[in-house]
């Protein structure tokens, strides 16, 4: 595995989708009508709240968002006459509309039952207030629906920096990650990370379901993190800060010795750190990794060990 123009190599990179009957378990909500529709895709986190819509203004309908009508929208139609009801409702569920959440309890508009049958668009019920269950469904779909990518490599939390280590098939990865847990850090993922772009510049790294809490280890094979060192050796997800590139040493090229020049590296829309650590006999890896993220921490203090070492240096030289 290699990398070329400062991307980290991936498996693969797709928008996730969310399909009706999740949110439906997710958030405890009931079904009122509209069953056929349960495997409706939400593909989009903004939710709608039709109020203009149940006016009769429908020039720019959001129909692919979730429908959300709370006590507003739904006093307001039932003080519409019969005939728009069922026009507005007719209007509201589209082919393409993934569902309609009613909010605080309020019994569901017979228009509503009718059309969203008609249609196939589910109807849904919640308990919850409008405002909150509108912040929830956000923020569980922009969650859900964040650009994700599958990353060749291991995750572990460093001193509460999460640090990607990548590299070649063999390098010592794993390896390298088993030290690290045994030091008292702690494993998010081995071999595959999926890696999803929460907000603007957050990546957040977790384990494929199949293989988490699990380590290969050439010659000995997978080993339980969890089960061998407690619960507190591994964590679920974590946010991903600092790429660590492993690569056999190379006689030939000049290795940064000073830390002057940070190189960046891009993973789906958001550019990290990333350090090149050459391998070979005698280099304690896990320690300079546990340095590493260190520094790193100490730079986002705004303290730069290598930038100050390079003021001294360069006032001792006008010195002279």
């Amino acid at each position: 595995m290699t990398e070329e123009n400062g991307q980290v190599p991936a498996a693969n990179e797709n928008m996730s989708r969310v399909r009706v009957r999740e949110l439906i378990e997710h958030f405890d909500l009931k079904l009122v009508s509209g069953k056929e529709g349960l495997d409706r895709e939400i593909i989009v986190s903004d939710i709608s709240r039709p109020g203009l819509e149940i006016a009769g203004y429908f020039t720019y309908y959001p129909r692919r968002r979730l429908q959300l009508l709370g006590r507003t929208e739904l006093s307001f139609f039932n003080e519409l006459s019969q005939d728009e009801r069922y026009k507005r409702t007719s209007q509201l569920c589209t082919a393409q509309t993934p569902c309609i959440v009613i909010s605080r309890g309020i019994e569901v508009p017979e228009e509503f039952i009718i059309s969203s049958n008609k249609r196939h668009v589910p109807v849904l019920q919640s308990k919850m207030q409008t405002t909150r269950l509108s912040s929830m469904i956000t923020n569980y779909l922009e969650s859900r629906l964040a650009p994700m990518t599958a990353v060749h490599g291991v995750l572990v939390d460093v001193y509460g920096v999460g640090v990607l280590i990548t590299g070649d098939s063999g390098v010592g990865k794993s390896e390298t990650a088993l030290e690290l847990v045994k030091r008292g850090h702690r494993l998010v993922a081995d071999d595959s990370v999926e890696i999803r772009q929460e907000g603007e510049a957050e990546l957040v790294g977790s384990a494929p379901e199949l293989i988490q809490h699990l380590l290969e280890i050439r010659g000995l094979g997978i080993i339980n993190v969890m089960t061998l060192f407690g619960a507190g050796a591994v964590r679920n997800y974590k946010t991903v800060s600092l790429v660590i590139h492993l690569e056999l040493w190379d006689q030939s090229k000049v290795y940064d010795r000073l830390g002057l020049d940070e190189e960046k590296i891009k993973l789906i829309d958001t550019e990290i750190p990333r350090l090149v650590l050459p391998v070979r006999p005698g280099r304690n890896l896990a320690v300079i990794i546990e340095v590493a993220a260190m520094n790193y921490r100490l730079k986002n203090m705004g303290y730069h060990a290598a930038q100050q070492f390079a003021d001294r240096l360069n006032d001792s030289l006008n010195d002279r």
